[in-house]
Formats: structure tokens, sequence, C-alpha cells
């Protein structure tokens, strides 16, 4: 696979936040243009050599890091004022702005993964978006777990959330392997929107006052695998739910059916799963 062009930039945000970002030009014809939308508290080039694969197949792709998360965290950790809400209303839609001046005149997909599809219905502009694909996105309901991984999620959700946040001012998501350490306001949301249903749909009428979750109609497909103990079939099946109007289809990967021995939430987008791949550009090809 050969490295196609891949520039490093700065997008700026509506309310002045800077996100950093790395696009992926290829050097053949643009086929149409992807957003990569990453999961909560990873950092853009864990996608790296899945955007890669993208822009040699004919996709311009821009990935980045969500504001308070990597190379778009400005502040101390403890300071930052970010949250999941505003990574939909605010870091989104500017990623996807940016998106259309660098591949102009093309279709626009999502490829969301966990966080980056449940989030989509949060972007003012998401009616610009042709189709969606993605893993491993769901509503992480804690009620809908296999008991052995409840009482793990149970704990970190409700127990270390609370008490990293009251002890350092954020939440140290690192020590437990999940991903960056993340702004208060992220894990408290993640925490509060994983304990009820429908994920982002809690704060309907709360802290989200407008939202295109009722609107979208574009068509979709929400992957995810058996190992999975987050993305299950309970919990897509909710997640998709909050979209009542969606043009969506499911797909369940089995590891052993691609030569794999695990895909779980996270190695779709892993060098070693490259036979997984093709699913994604068959969809966008069609779309």
């Amino acid at each position: 696979m050969n490295q196609q062009n891949v520039k490093q930039m700065t997008i700026k945000c509506s309310d002045g936040e800077l996100l950093a970002a790395t696009i992926y030009e290829p050097t053949i014809t643009v086929k149409g243009a992807v957003l990569m939308a990453p999961a909560t508290g990873i950092k853009r080039q864990f996608y790296g050599n899945f955007a890669n694969y993208l822009a040699c197949n004919g996709y311009g792709v821009i990935t980045f890091d969500n504001r308070g998360i990597g190379g778009s965290s400005t502040v101390p950790v403890a300071k930052s004022a970010s949250s999941l809400q505003c990574w939909g209303e605010k870091d989104m839609p500017a990623v996807l702005e940016c998106l259309k001046e660098v591949f102009p005149n093309t279709n626009y997909h999502l490829v969301g993964h966990s966080a980056g599809g449940q989030l989509i219905g949060l972007m003012h502009n998401a009616m610009d978006i042709s189709s969606m694909f993605n893993f491993a996105c769901s509503s992480g309901q804690l009620k809908n777990m296999k008991l052995a991984y409840l009482i793990q999620a149970h704990f970190f959700m409700n127990f270390f959330i609370p008490f990293s946040n009251a002890m350092f001012g954020h939440t140290k998501s690192q020590w437990l392997g999940m991903g960056e350490p993340l702004p208060k306001d992220v894990a408290k949301q993640w925490q509060q929107w994983c304990n009820g249903q429908g994920y982002v749909k809690t704060a309907f009428g709360k802290t989200v006052h407008q939202h295109y979750y009722n609107e979208l109609t574009l068509p979709s497909l929400w992957v995810n695998a058996v190992d999975d103990d987050i993305a299950n079939n309970a919990n897509v099946a909710d997640m998709m739910s909050v979209f009542p109007k969606l043009n969506g289809q499911t797909l369940t990967l089995t590891p052993s059916d691609y030569g794999l021995s695990d895909i779980g939430h996270m190695k779709f987008f892993s060098s070693k799963s490259q036979t997984l791949w093709p699913l994604a550009l068959n969809w966008l090809d069609k779309h």
C-alpha cells in the first residue's frame, strides 16, 4: 500500500477552538471524501493506516483530534471545558466544512468509530453527508451488557470517573487502558449517557436543545463484532432507534470468518485487520 499525500493542518471551530487534523489526499482521481470521526479519547494517529488505505483507493480523508484530546489539547486537561456534546456540535461540523473546502464538488461520507457515529445528529451540517459507515457504534447502555463485562463497565463509569474527576479534575482513563485522559465534562456526559437509554437521547431537552437525529435519512451501515462487549447487538439497536428516519443496515462480524483471532471494540482499524477494510471501501463505492 503506497503512502498517499499526507498533510498536517489546524482547523478552526466556530467558537475559535483549534483542532489538530491530518489530511490524506489521493494521488488518483478523487471519488469522494471521508470525515473519520474518532471514538472517545482516541487520537487521530490510530486511524492513519486505514485513512491511507482509503486514500489509495481514491477517497480524500480527514482524521482529527477532538478538543481536549491529543494534538487538540490546548490547555491542561483538568482545565478543559470540552464535552461530548461540543464534539458533535462544534468539532465535527468544523471538520466537515474543512473537508468540503479541501475536496470540493464530490460526495461526503462519515466513517464513525463508536462516539464518532453517535454524535452525527448534533452536527448542524449533517445533511451534507451522503452516507455513514459506523464501526462499534452503539448506545453503550450498561444494562444491555453481559454480566462479566457489566461489572467492569459499571466500575469505570460509576466509580472511577466520578472519583478521578473529584481527585484530579479530569478522568485518568489511560490508567485503565481507555484511551487518552478525558476532560471531566466529556467523561461525565459519557457516564450519564451510557447509564440511560439511547445515549445522547438522555440529554434531549436538558443540555441538548437542538439536534438533527429526527431528520437524518442518509444510508448507513452499522458494523459490530460478536466479541465486542460494548457495541453488542442490543446496544447497536438502541442507538439506531435514536434516528427514527435513518436508512440503516447492520452487519455483525465473526473474527474467524476473516482469519482473525479477535476484533472487539477497537481492532477494525488496526493494520492487522486489513482484511476487514474492503467492507468500508465497498460501502463508500456504492454511495
